[in-house]
């Protein structure tokens, strides 16, 4: 009790000094004036300060770095070469089960498929009817999904009958389509992709893509491979690599050359199918006669 008094009045006769000695406008005040302790609470306040401003810096910088980021350049080898169906006017491409499904467009002769990939031979197709302009595809479970391209419909079909189970509605336009195993994950044509419920098809995010801070449109034809969204981009013959978290494209595939011999600027490339299983790469083009295996090299 008695040590405890002492140290009030230690402390109360030190504060009176300081306060006198400052008020004399001597040298000696100023040092005590600058010598008087900080309360904790301004001290943890200050420092809590220090870390925030810190911490902002350090994110921004983050930031900053992920949008320069340069993309790493591959190119390709072909390991296969298979026949593929001339009239089909590739929107969308999967492989499962030892089998290629294709979408095709076009009003009047959109369709799905199941196509020997060896031979090219479409074992099963459904038709889809005139006014619907068929667009990208993706397997998800036991039902397949297709895309159409302005008449806002994705079309659900049991995976081994190709019968119609039901119909589900979407805004804007429908390109290309492919899933993560949790979420269908569409394009339009923009820059943006979107994550979407496989049951109601409702907006569950949106990821904008783009390549050092630049955005990138034209996002066609989707594959999910190894954790990233590959995606074709309309009249360009590359292939993007993007990370489904950021929206970063992370490198791009360079293509041209693979099929110089098109018969008009429609012919372009766009199908990406993946074989998780025998890890092989599929690609082939609209009207293209040849489906490519190819192997993604490092340039």
């Amino acid at each position: 009790m008695s040590s405890t008094s002492t140290f009030g009045a230690g402390t109360r006769m030190s504060r009176s000094r300081r306060k006198n000695a400052a008020s004399s406008g001597s040298p000696t005040a100023a040092l005590l004036a600058e010598q008087r302790p900080r309360s904790p609470g301004r001290r943890t306040a200050s420092w809590l300060v220090t870390y925030g401003i810190v911490a902002i810096a350090l994110a921004v910088g983050i930031w900053l770095l992920t949008q320069t980021q340069q993309p790493r350049a591959y190119g390709y080898r072909i390991l296969n070469t298979f026949p593929h169906d001339p009239t089909a006017y590739t929107q969308g491409l999967v492989f499962r089960d030892g089998f290629l499904f294709e979408g095709t467009g076009k009003h009047g002769e959109s369709s799905l498929r199941r196509v020997e990939p060896e031979s090219g031979r479409v074992l099963q197709s459904h038709n889809l009817s005139r006014e619907l302009f068929g667009e990208g595809i993706t397997i998800f479970g036991d039902r397949i999904y297709q895309l159409s391209w302005r008449n806002g419909i994705a079309i659900v079909y049991d995976k081994e009958s190709f019968r119609e189970l039901k119909r589900l509605r979407y805004e804007g336009e429908g390109w290309g389509l492919t899933d993560d195993g949790t979420h269908l994950i569409m394009s339009d044509g923009s820059a943006t992709l979107r994550f979407v419920d496989p049951e109601d098809f409702q907006v569950v995010r949106r990821l904008v893509v783009h390549s050092q801070g630049r955005r990138v449109d034209q996002l066609n034809e989707l594959e999910y491979v190894n954790g990233e969204i590959y995606a074709n981009v309309w009249y360009r013959d590359y292939i993007a690599r993007i990370s489904p978290r950021t929206g970063e494209v992370t490198g791009w595939i360079d293509l041209r050359g693979l099929w110089p011999k098109r018969r008009d600027r429609d012919d372009v490339l766009n199908g990406i199918a993946y074989d998780a299983e025998k890890d092989r790469l599929f690609v082939t083009g609209k009207n293209w006669p040849k489906l490519f295996e190819i192997q993604v090299v490092p340039r």
